[in-house]
C-alpha cells in the first residue's frame, strides 16, 4: 500500500466512498461529499471482506481433482473442496485448456462471463479473461445483455444505433424545463438507479425526478407497482397487467390516429412505414382495431382513461420513457418499438424535453448531462474463434451441442462446450429456470471461476480461484458514464492467498508460455498509468483537459465540466434529417422494417404488434395464478454483497421478502411474515410474505439476488429465477423473458434453514502429489 496524504478514497458501481482504516485495516465508509444521495450498499464491501465466505486460497472440487475432467458434474454445488497452491492450480489449468485446444479446439471453451465485477478500468475480470484466451486460440463468446437484450437488437434496426443512444439520453434538466407530461412504462425505479456501471460518482436520478416535479412535469407510472415512481411526485398509477405494456402503446396509437392528432408532416419527413403500421392498427391488414376498448380488455386499464392519455400525451410536450424491465418479457422487442412509433406519430422526437427516452432511472447516467469522454480499455485482442451466442441461451447451448439458433437474422450452431470460464459475474443469479440450467451446468468437463467469496456460482465450480476485491489493489474508475474519475486507493492487503485477476491470467499465462504477451512487459501499476495516460491524450483531441496522473493521485478525484447545452436525444437528426441520417437503411425513423419482415420471423413482424406473451394473466388456462415481477434490488446490485448487513436487514423470516396484495393473501389465508411457496411446473422458491396495496391484484414482486440454494427443485432462500422461463423474447434478439411468469402461491410447510451463509466444506492444502 502506498503511503497518501490524504484519506484513501474508492469508487464502485454503486458509488465513491472515503475509506477509514485503522492500522492498515479498512474500517468503514464515508460517502464522497458531492453525492447528493449516496447509496447505502458501500459499507458492505468492508464488512463482507473478511467474513467465513472469504475464499482465500485456490480450491478444486474433490471428484475433479481426483477423477479428472469430466468428473462428477451432477456434484457441482454440493460436493466438498481440496485447497492446492496457485502453481499446482495454474498447471491444472494450463494443461486442461491445452487437451482442450488439442481434441475439441477454442470453439469447446465458453467465457462469455457475463457480469459487473469491479468499477476499476484496470482490474476488469473480463476483459482480463478475454486478453489471456485471445492469446492462447480465443474462446466462444457471447453477445447482449440480461438487462435489455431485446432493446440492443430492436432499437438499431429502427433508429441505427442503440448504446450510442443510451448515453445520449435527453437530460433532467431539458426535461425540467421543457416536458409537460412524463410516461412512465414501467416507472421510474430509483432504487436502480443507485448503480451506473464502470463507477458513479454523484446520484442524480431522484434529484432529476424531483426538479421536473417541482417545475410542473406530470409523472404517470405505467406499473403494477407503485412505488415504481417516487411517492412525492404524486403520480398518477395506472396498474396494468404485466407484459401488455405494448396494446396499452397500441391503444394509445389507435386514438391519436383516429382523433387526427398524429403529426403528419414529422411522420413524412422522418420515418418510413407508417401507412404499413397504420393499417394494422386499424384492422385494415388483420381485421383487429387496436382501439382503447380493444387494449383496455388486455391490459384493464379502462377506455377511457387510454383516450384520456393520449389526448393529454399530445397536448402538451411529452416524453415517453421505458424501462428496461420492458425487453425481459415474452416478445420483449415490441414495447420499445411501439414506443418509438408513439413518440413519432406525436412529432416530439428530437425536441427539448420530449419524445422518447430509454431507462431513466436503470442506471444513474441515464438523463445526467455530461461530456463523453473516450477513455482507453484494457486491450482484450483479437478473438481467433468466430462463434457466439446470445446471452441469455447459455443452457440451450450446453443441451444441445450442434443444434442451431435463430438470432437476427442469422443461424447459429451451438458449440459442444467442454470448458466454461466465468470471471465476474454469476449466472446462478442472471439466468432463468435455474433447475434446468443447474442441470445443464453437469455437462461441461470442466468449470473455472474467479471468485472472491463462496456464492452459488463459486459453489458450483470444480476449480475456483480467490480474487482480490476493489479495497486490496489499486485501480483508477474513468467511465464515459459519468463525469468523475476516480482514484481507487488499496486500503488492505489481499486475505489469504488472493490474487487479482491480471496476477491470476499472468501466472496461468506464464504456465501456458505467453506471459510477455499478456503483460507486454507492463506491472499492473504500469499499465494503469499507460490506460491515464493515452486516456488523456483522447480526451484534450476533444476538448477536455485531464490532470496528469500524479496530480489526481494528490487530489483523490476530478470531475469533468458538463457541457452548458442541454442533452436532447436525436436532435441533430431533427434538426436536419438529410445531412444527419440515422443508420438505419433508409436514414429514417423505421416504423416499418423491410429487414425484419425479411427475416420472414412469426414471432417478430415488420412492424410493432401486440403478441400473446408465454404467460400473462390473460392466458386463457391462467385461473388463479399470479404474476410474478422479479425486478432489480434494493439492497445489493445483482446477487452481489447478498450476505451483507443491509441485505440480511430486509429479509422475512431469513429470506427475500415476495410483495403480495391484500386481496390476494386474504384469499389464500396468508398472513404477513408467514414464510410462503412459489411454484410452477418450473420450480419453486420460500420466500417471506409482506402484504400491501401498492402492489396490482394477481401481481407478486419479488426482487432478484437472494443466492440460490437449492433443495430438489426449490430455493429455500428466495431466488425468483427458480420459476422464470427460459425462453428467448423472439427469433429476432433470444433476450431472456422473466417478467413474463405466472405462479401460485401457498403456505410453506416446515421449512428448513437458509445455510447460504455457511461457507462450503474446503479441506486444507494437500500434500501428496495432485492426480489428474
Amino acid at each position: 500500500m502506498k503511503d497518501l496524504d490524504r484519506k484513501p478514497i474508492t469508487n464502485s458501481h454503486w458509488g465513491t466512498y472515503w475509506v477509514e482504516t485503522e492500522n492498515g485495516e479498512p474500517t468503514g465508509v464515508i460517502p464522497f461529499e458531492h453525492d447528493p444521495d449516496p447509496s447505502p450498499i458501500g459499507p458492505g464491501m468492508v464488512e463482507t471482506r473478511t467474513d467465513a465466505l472469504r475464499i482465500t486460497a485456490p480450491a478444486v472440487r474433490r471428484s475433479w481433482l481426483e477423477g479428472g475432467p469430466g468428473t462428477g458434474g451432477e456434484r457441482r454445488g454440493s460436493e466438498d473442496f481440496v485447497e492446492v497452491t496457485w502453481e499446482e492450480v495454474n498447471r491444472l489449468i494450463a494443461d486442461e485448456i491445452e487437451r482442450v485446444r488439442r481434441d475439441h479446439g477454442n470453439r469447446a471453451i465458453y467465457a462469455g462471463s457475463y457480469g459487473w465485477a469491479s468499477a476499476g478500468r484496470f482490474h476488469h475480470a473480463q476483459g482480463q479473461l478475454k486478453r489471456f484466451l485471445n492469446l492462447v486460440g480465443g474462446f466462444t463468446a457471447s453477445v447482449n445483455t440480461y438487462s435489455f437484450a431485446a432493446a440492443e437488437v430492436i432499437v438499431p434496426h429502427v433508429l441505427g444505433d442503440f448504446r450510442g443512444f443510451l448515453d445520449r439520453m435527453t437530460s433532467w434538466d431539458s426535461i425540467a424545463e421543457h416536458c409537460d407530461l412524463f410516461v412512465a412504462f414501467g416507472g421510474v425505479p430509483l432504487k436502480n438507479g443507485q448503480i451506473t456501471q464502470g463507477g458513479t460518482g454523484a446520484h442524480v436520478q431522484k434529484a432529476g425526478v424531483l426538479a421536473a416535479h417541482e417545475a410542473g412535469t406530470r409523472f404517470v407510472n405505467v406499473s403494477p407497482l407503485r412505488a415504481d415512481v417516487l411517492d412525492k411526485v404524486d403520480a398518477e398509477w395506472l396498474a396494468l397487467r404485466p407484459s401488455t405494456d405494448a396494446a396499452l402503446m397500441l391503444g394509445l396509437a389507435h386514438v391519436i390516429l383516429a382523433e387526427g392528432l398524429h403529426d403528419r408532416a414529422f411522420l413524412e419527413r422522418y420515418t418510413v412505414g407508417f401507412d404499413r403500421f397504420a393499417a394494422y392498427l386499424t384492422g385494415k391488414s388483420d381485421g383487429v382495431a387496436k382501439t382503447a376498448d380493444w387494449a383496455a380488455a388486455i391490459t384493464e386499464i379502462p377506455a377511457e382513461t387510454i383516450r384520456d392519455l393520449a389526448r393529454r400525451m399530445a397536448k402538451g410536450r411529452t416524453m415517453i420513457s421505458v424501462a428496461y424491465a420492458l425487453t425481459r418479457q415474452d416478445h420483449g422487442e415490441q414495447p420499445y418499438w411501439a414506443a418509438i412509433t408513439l413518440a413519432a406519430m406525436l412529432g416530439q422526437i428530437g425536441l427539448p424535453g420530449g419524445g422518447v427516452g430509454f431507462g431513466y432511472s436503470a442506471m444513474n447516467h441515464t438523463g445526467l448531462n455530461r461530456k463523453q469522454v473516450p477513455y482507453a480499455a484494457f486491450p482484450q485482442g483479437q478473438n481467433p474463434v468466430a462463434d457466439y451466442i446470445p446471452v441469455a441461451r447459455v443452457t440451450d447451448m450446453l443441451e444441445n451441442p450442434g443444434g442451431t439458433v435463430d438470432y437476427n437474422g442469422r443461424r447459429l450452431t451451438y458449440p459442444d462446450v467442454r470448458l466454461v470460464w466465468w470471471a465476474g459475474g454469476n449466472p446462478f443469479h442472471h439466468h432463468q429456470d435455474l433447475n434446468r440450467l443447474r442441470r445443464a451446468w453437469a455437462k461441461p468437463e470442466t468449470i473455472i471461476v474467479n471468485e472472491w467469496c463462496w456464492n452459488s456460482l463459486a459453489r458450483h465450480a470444480d476449480i475456483v480461484l480467490p480474487c482480490t476485491t476493489p479495497l486490496e489493489r489499486d485501480d483508477i474508475a474513468m467511465s464515459p458514464k459519468d463525469p468523475f474519475i476516480t482514484m481507487m486507493d488499496k486500503t488492505a492487503e489481499p486475505v489469504g492467498e488472493a490474487r487479482d485477476d491480471h496476477e491470476i491470467f499472468r501466472g496461468i499465462a506464464a504456465a501456458m508460455g505467453v506471459e510477455e504477451a499478456f503483460t507486454e512487459g507492463r506491472s499492473a501499476a504500469e499499465w494503469q498509468r499507460w490506460l491515464y495516460d493515452v486516456s488523456r491524450q483522447a480526451a484534450a483531441r476533444g476538448g477536455v483537459e485531464l490532470p496528469p496522473l500524479d496530480e489526481l493521485r494528490r487530489t483523490g478525484w476530478h470531475r469533468v465540466p458538463a457541457p452548458e447545452k442541454q442533452t436532447v436525444m436525436m436532435e441533430a437528426f431533427r434538426t436536419d434529417p438529410e445531412a444527419r441520417p440515422l443508420k438505419t437503411p433508409s436514414g429514417k425513423i423505421e416504423i416499418f422494417s423491410e429487414t425484419i419482415a425479411g427475416f420472414g420471423y412469426d414471432d417478430c413482424p415488420g412492424h410493432p404488434a401486440w403478441i400473446e406473451p408465454l404467460e400473462w394473466l390473460g392466458k386463457a388456462d391462467a385461473g388463479d395464478a399470479l404474476h410474478m415481477v422479479s425486478n432489480q434490488p434494493k439492497t445489493k446490485l445483482h446477487s452481489q454483497i447478498d450476505h451483507g448487513a443491509l441485505s440480511r436487514a430486509d429479509r422475512v423470516a431469513g429470506r427475500e421478502p415476495v410483495l403480495m396484495n391484500p386481496a390476494d393473501a386474504a384469499k389464500r389465508g396468508l398472513s404477513e411474515g408467514q414464510v410462503v411457496r412459489l411454484f410452477n411446473a418450473r420450480g419453486a422458491c420460500l420466500a417471506g410474505l409482506r402484504i400491501s396495496d401498492e402492489i396490482r391484484p394477481g401481481v407478486i414482486q419479488i426482487a432478484t439476488g437472494a443466492w440460490y440454494e437449492p433443495a430438489g427443485e426449490s430455493c429455500i432462500h428466495g431466488n425468483p429465477n427458480t420459476l422464470t422461463p427460459d425462453k428467448g423474447t423472439s427469433k429476432l434478439a433470444q433476450g431472456p423473458i422473466a417478467h413474463s411468469c405466472l405462479v401460485e402461491v401457498e403456505a410453506a410447510g416446515d421449512v428448513p434453514p437458509v445455510t447460504v451463509g455457511v461457507a462450503p466444506p474446503v479441506i486444507g492444502r494437500r500434500r501428496d502429489k495432485l492426480t489428474g
